[in-house]
């Protein structure tokens, strides 16, 4: 199938893309500015389950953008229903891309766009190395992480691209086929194109929307306004529904309007094992079981994704796992007296922020 626009020449080669119409979709502005006139504008209650959202807007072969940053409020459970439901072909596209690893290891997806995959100071993701190395995800680009925003930005402005100075000097100029070096018609100084970026569907998580998808995002925005406005579905997870008075009334934070969203989707403890700001820590034991051990081997991996999440099926029912092997309800209330502290919110000294580490049995 012939490609629709030119890309990099030398990334396709270097990446080993034969067919380049794969990539397409996700600059593919026309067709984006079409679904989105198409989009409903009135008021009315977007409230569905997440079974129903992930069943009705995730289709294989779909580019899944990440959202949050990392563990910080990223929905994960929104991640564990896709692997519930099975969906395939899957590409993502994320800065960071933290869960694009066991999405893929589950046959989730087969395309990565990358940007940095980790989870901090929990360490690096060796599956993720491990699946690109023996071919089971293909790589169709790479990112430095505000190079990818800017891409994100470009959308959101309505911009065909956007010209910068990142990636200048840097090896992913030739690993990624959405960028040209070009130069500054006022300086002739040399300068990368990045061009919009448009993925499929978004699943962003806030602390409070309203039934209609206006939301409020505390804390850092990351990405997350740019892609509610470049993707072509987008889809509201929060931790309350709360009524359009208190967003008429209070409009800090309020950051996504109704007019682009496609469905709101009550959820809380959407976040977990990650954060949420202002509602919960993150599950640092859960982190480190999975990057010191879940990841090592594709054994390893099978047996944790069946235990967290093939086991569950709702966001409670991995709570109630997730206290039962860490310490009920005392857990799940030090998880929410930890955000506080780190929010200045409650009085911090006092508070331990200590915990015990998960040492592997076996190197």
């Amino acid at each position: 199938m012939p490609s629709k626009f030119t890309y990099n020449e030398e990334a396709l080669e270097n990446l080993r893309i034969e067919d380049a119409s794969i990539l397409d979709r996700l600059i593919d502005d026309e067709s984006f500015r079409e679904g989105n006139l198409r989009k409903h504008r009135g008021k009315i209650d977007k409230r569905i389950t997440l079974q129903e959202a992930v069943s009705k807007y995730v289709n294989d072969g779909d580019i899944v953008a990440d959202t949050g940053f990392s563990y910080v409020r990223t929905p994960m459970q929104v991640f564990f229903e896709i692997l519930r439901q099975k969906k395939k072909d899957l590409q993502f596209i994320g800065s960071p891309n933290t869960n694009q690893s066991y999405v893929a290891w589950a046959g989730c997806s087969k395309y990565s766009h990358n940007s940095y995959i980790g989870a901090e100071m929990r360490g690096t993701d060796r599956n993720y190395s491990r699946m690109v190395k023996d071919g089971r995800v293909k790589v169709l680009s790479e990112w430095s992480h505000g190079s990818m925003g800017l891409g994100f930005k470009a959308a959101q402005y309505g911009a065909p691209h956007i010209a910068c100075k990142q990636l200048l000097g840097s090896e992913m100029l030739k690993y990624n086929p959405f960028v040209k070096l070009s130069r500054d018609p006022w300086s002739n100084e040399p300068v990368v194109l990045v061009s919009a970026l448009h993925p499929d569907v978004v699943f962003i998580h806030c602390q409070q929307a309203d039934r209609f998808g206006n939301a409020k995002i505390s804390g850092p925005a990351v990405n997350d306004i740019a892609l509610a406005y470049a993707c072509r579905k987008v889809i509201i997870t929060c931790e309350e529904v709360v009524p359009e008075l208190v967003m008429r009334f209070d409009t800090k934070d309020t950051c996504i309007p109704f007019m682009i969203v496609d469905a709101v989707v009550e959820l809380p403890f959407g976040c977990l094992p990650g954060c949420c700001p202002g509602y919960y820590y993150w599950s640092r034991e859960w982190w480190e079981w999975l990057m010191r051990i879940g990841l090592k081997s594709d054994e390893s991996i099978g047996s944790f994704l069946d235990y967290w999440v093939f086991n569950t099926t709702d966001q409670y029912s991995f709570l109630e796992k997730l206290m039962g092997d860490l310490g009920g309800l005392k857990y799940l209330n030090n998880l929410k007296r930890l955000e506080k502290a780190e929010e200045y919110l409650i009085e911090d000294i006092g508070v331990d922020f200590s915990y015990e580490p998960v040492i592997p049995k076996t190197e």
